[in-house]
């Protein structure tokens, strides 16, 4: 059992937890993730990590309460405890050697980037960000990145706060501008990523992005997490989560992602004993 020692409401139905794993929190590295279980006979759902502490053996995790084991996740408080929490998993972000990043964050897609940031911050890399949301309402993590990123900017769908538009005409912007970046990495939804991936293609710049396909195990063994990468099959559980973004075949993640949607909705009882 995994306790939770932190909990906050970070925006309407997104959530921050911080929970006591020591053995995960002193090999986690930023772009890895952990397969957990609320209870006993629970969905295994993946979740990215948002940062971690290993004085501490903590890792936090950030999720949007969309379907039933999410919510029921959200139910849970401080001292209560998760049933499994297993990782890290997945192939850490290579973020090594880069000297000016811009990172890209589309909704809780800015969590997963958040230790990315940090890192490439302390590596003594020139870090631009870029958030992304709806509206203001939903933008998080704010000040958390100001602290690590040289520059950060807003956009919001609805203009509430910073540029009223999609992340892409800030990047667009920056680019414009005369920025040379020596990586671009981007996560959040599926139709974002392309789009950025896009973008950055026509301009050269090598571009990487996170995937959070339908997984099960987490390990490679079940095969549902499968993506097409430059006309190969890979694992993103084993072989991901990031991939080049001008590779991979965004279309059939995007059709893959829907399969199951009206599955994700349906109740998975848990099992106490």
């Amino acid at each position: 059992m995994y306790k939770i020692i932190d909990k906050k409401n970070l925006a309407s139905g997104i959530v921050m937890m911080k929970v006591k794993a020591p053995f995960v929190a002193h090999k986690a590295m930023p772009g890895q993730f952990i397969m957990l279980r609320v209870c006993e006979g629970g969905e295994r759902i993946p979740l990215t990590i948002a940062d971690y502490d290993r004085e501490e053996g903590s890792i936090s995790i950030i999720f949007q309460e969309v379907g039933y084991t999410t919510k029921d996740l959200g139910k849970l408080e401080i001292n209560d405890s998760i049933r499994d929490f297993a990782g890290p998993l997945g192939m850490p972000s290579k973020l090594d050697g880069f000297k000016k990043v811009l990172c890209v964050g589309g909704g809780v897609g800015i969590a997963p980037l958040y230790p990315q940031i940090k890192y490439l911050n302390e590596q003594g890399a020139d870090v631009d960000v870029i958030i992304g949301a709806r509206s203001a309402d939903y933008i998080i993590l704010q000040e958390e990145v100001h602290n690590y990123a040289s520059h950060s900017y807003i956009a919001t769908d609805d203009g509430t706060l910073g540029h009223k538009g999609f992340v892409t005409d800030v990047v667009r912007e920056l680019i414009d501008k005369g920025n040379k970046y020596d990586l671009v990495i981007a996560v959040g939804p599926l139709v974002m990523m392309k789009a950025v991936s896009q973008m950055t293609k026509e301009q050269g710049i090598p571009t990487t992005v996170s995937l959070n396909p339908i997984m099960i195990d987490g390990t490679g063994m079940c095969g549902g997490c499968r993506v097409t990468v430059g006309g190969k099959v890979y694992y993103a559980c084993v072989d991901g989560p990031d991939f080049d973004g001008h590779q991979v075949d965004f279309d059939e993640a995007i059709r893959r992602q829907q399969i199951y949607k009206k599955e994700e909705q349906i109740q998975h009882n848990c099992r106490l004993y």
